[in-house]
């Protein structure tokens, strides 16, 4: 067999069975992004959060995750967090805005964002995070399954760890708009056609029973969602006669149907923006 035919050999051997994850400078960043194929931890230079103080409305899931985060970084016991509720009321932004706080605390503390159709590998992932000095906040964002959807039995590895358990040095936060992470109808449709139908359900409904911490997000009231609007104002300097600014802020959550956080800071980029305000987050 001539020297080529042995190359081509080779490569396809190192496809079929990679090189071990090489272990990244955890000191060059505060949050990572897992990739597959190949497996791959990516810093990122910047992460996209919101000062804590400028999340309104939802003060006992932010206290109550703030407590767990500075447990958990600082080698205490901890839970797993769900955060599950309404669209657009900072769900996501909490659990970033927390982490910024706390890792400014505890420099050892890294957020690792992990996408739901990734979780098939999460093991692998795990298995490299264990045993390393650094302390991980697993986050999933917008977490929901469908009933032919099989990756939430990967998920079960992060919350349970299985016969090795979760590594000490690791937590999970995942959000998501259905506090079962399931449909409503996919539930009851099981529940129905199912031969034993307490036991079709009982495996998937009882994923979400493996957070530690159930925190509800509830669409905020017209003073909250004011309240937000302000907050966003004082900080970056945008000065607007306070009756203009109500009047413009009830007029755009009217015409999209809904108030929550999200369409305060959309209004506020607008209003900024009409204002000659450059923002960033």
């Amino acid at each position: 067999m001539d020297n080529d035919a042995l190359t081509r050999i080779a490569t396809a051997l190192e496809r079929m069975a990679p090189a071990p994850l090489p272990s990244p400078d955890f000191n060059a960043a505060t949050a990572f992004v897992w990739h597959v194929e190949p497996d791959r931890l990516v810093p990122v230079g910047r992460v996209a959060r919101v000062d804590l103080d400028l999340l309104i409305g939802i003060d006992r899931a932010r206290d109550t995750l703030l407590d767990n985060t500075r447990r958990f970084a600082s080698g205490f016991a901890s839970n797993n967090a769900l955060l599950w509720g309404s669209r657009g009321m900072g769900k996501s932004s909490l659990i970033k805005a927390v982490h910024g706080a706390v890792q400014g605390e505890h420099p050892d503390l890294k957020l690792i964002e992990l996408q739901r159709e990734d979780l098939p590998s999460v093991g692998r992932l795990l298995n490299h995070l264990r045993g390393c000095a650094h302390r991980f906040v697993l986050f999933c964002d917008d977490l929901s399954f469908s009933h032919d959807d099989e990756h939430y039995k990967s998920l079960k590895a992060v919350l349970d760890g299985g016969i090795e358990g979760r590594p000490d040095n690791v937590v999970l936060y995942a959000t998501s708009n259905r506090r079962h992470l399931m449909p409503r109808d996919m539930i009851e449709n099981e529940r129905s056609t199912a031969i034993s139908p307490s036991e079709a359900v009982e495996e998937k409904v009882s994923l979400s029973d493996r957070f530690g911490l159930w925190l509800g997000f509830h669409p905020c009231d017209q003073d909250a969602y004011l309240s937000m609007i302000s907050g966003y104002c004082a900080v970056y300097g945008v000065e607007v006669d306070a009756g203009t600014l109500r009047a413009e802020a009830i007029e755009w959550q009217a015409t999209r149907g809904a108030r929550s956080g999200r369409v305060a800071w959309q209004f506020f980029v607008d209003l900024a923006g009409r204002n000659g305000v450059r923002v960033t987050r």
